[in-house]
């Protein structure tokens, strides 16, 4: 898929020595102080908007046309199932190839596929099944793109300033999770599902552009430890003997796996318990996306990773949000339910974020984050399936405060193994 080693090495990003910063950046934090950072945190600024304005349309298209909570599940659970799948290889790629243009070509490929959907469904073509094929291979291409992404923040800034910008990577996910759900919303009110589409589609050029922009250097990539199948070992060798590594990854693996995927009935609860449309679709999205912006926030101030006591309070506190989201029986405190649980999940996630990339060593990075990719995102299909089944069969209310209930004993369990060890992480 990409060219040998060698030029690769010729299109690495330059080493992130600092550069001069506009003085009001300098009070958000310290990876602004990088010009490639600066580039990259413009342009997923816009993409990333774009990303959650189709996300909103595509659950409200789903269900539309089909009125299933199974369906919804389904359609996660082959759009994620490849993260799961290909993590672990495309992990092992981006230890080997130039991350820059790799994810160059990743939102490349799904800036055609977002085009595909819009005129599909624009034309009133779009069926379930080109649905299932398109958010299989959006899958396929995010499989590639999240590890090397994540892999990729270093070479922008640097270990010292890598903590803040990955808690600002969160914050402005969850700032385009607050805004996006809401414009989406309103379009596809407004004129349909196929237009959110057409704007995602165009909004990957943003992104596109400002990785052309960075600057390159002949600089040379590091190690890769290894080829094929021995690279890929490799990752898993090291969280094995990593505890830490093992436990903030089985932490955040298990929370995917039975909390998150909330997210999947969002557009029953907008219909059948709410009594509203693609807008109120916006505002319980925009609501987690709210609290999750605050959580990453906080992160960024901070600027360190709080650990697994923190993450484990936060496991606890995101399954109380949600089960009481669920029991809500007014918007208002819906929404609230739902700002904690965005809050609570984003702490979780951005501190096993920030402690796997502050003790991995940089010639495993690829690997290792594409680990975390594959439990915190490639276990949401299973989760999305199952949670879609359970809501089928014993309704959305109870499928969503179990999953609630999982949620908050992982972090019990923690808690209680950690007091019982001794163990400060």
């Amino acid at each position: 898929m990409m060219a040998p080693q060698k030029e690769a090495d010729m299109t690495r990003i330059s080493s992130p020595s600092a550069d001069e910063m506009p003085r009001g950046l300098a009070r958000i934090g310290g990876a602004f102080r990088h010009r490639a950072y600066r580039l990259f945190f413009s342009g997923q600024a816009i993409s990333l908007t774009g990303t959650w304005v189709q996300m909103v349309a595509l659950s409200w298209l789903v269900y539309r046309l089909t009125g299933s909570a199974l369906m919804l599940g389904t359609v996660v659970f082959v759009n994620q199932l490849p993260i799961f799948l290909l993590s672990p290889l495309a992990g092992a790629l981006a230890d080997r190839v130039a991350k820059r243009r790799l994810v160059i070509m990743t939102q490349a490929a799904q800036m055609v596929l977002a085009a595909l959907l819009a005129v599909l469904t624009l034309s009133d073509a779009v069926t379930v099944p080109a649905i299932l094929v398109l958010s299989a291979l959006v899958g396929i291409a995010q499989a590639i793109d999240i590890p090397t992404r994540q892999a990729f923040v270093v070479e922008m800034v640097g270990k010292p300033d890598l903590p803040n910008a990955i808690a600002l990577n969160s914050s402005l996910f969850n700032a385009a999770r607050l805004i996006g759900p809401s414009i989406g919303g309103l379009v596809v009110a407004a004129v349909g599902e196929g237009w959110c589409f057409a704007i995602n589609a165009v909004s990957f050029g943003a992104v596109i552009a400002s990785l052309a922009l960075m600057p390159v250097t002949g600089a040379p990539s590091p190690a890769s430890g290894g080829r094929g199948l021995a690279a890929i070992v490799g990752g898993f060798a090291y969280v094995r003997a990593e505890k830490r590594a093992f436990r903030l990854l089985a932490l955040a693996g298990w929370a995917s796996l039975v909390g998150m995927p909330y997210t999947t009935l969002l557009p029953i609860y907008a219909d059948l318990h709410h009594g509203g449309g693609p807008d109120t679709l916006g505002l319980l999205m925009g609501a987690a996306g709210a609290g999750a912006f605050l959580g990453a926030a906080g992160l960024a101030i901070l600027g360190r990773a709080p650990g697994i006591r923190a993450a484990a309070v936060a496991a606890i506190a995101f399954g109380a949000a949600l089960s009481l989201f669920a029991l809500a029986g007014s918007l208002p405190l819906a929404l609230g339910a739902l700002a904690v649980a965005g809050f609570s999940m984003m702490t979780l996630v951005g501190s096993v974020n920030i402690g796997l990339q502050l003790m991995v060593p940089d010639e495993l990075r690829g690997r290792v984050m594409a680990l975390f990719s594959m439990m915190f995102l490639g276990m949401a299909p299973f989760g999305g399936l199952l949670v879609g089944a359970a809501a089928e069969g014993i309704g959305v209310v109870a499928a969503t405060v179990i999953g609630g209930g999982l949620s908050a004993l992982a972090g019990v369990v923690i808690l209680l193994t950690m007091k019982a060890r001794g163990a400060v992480l």
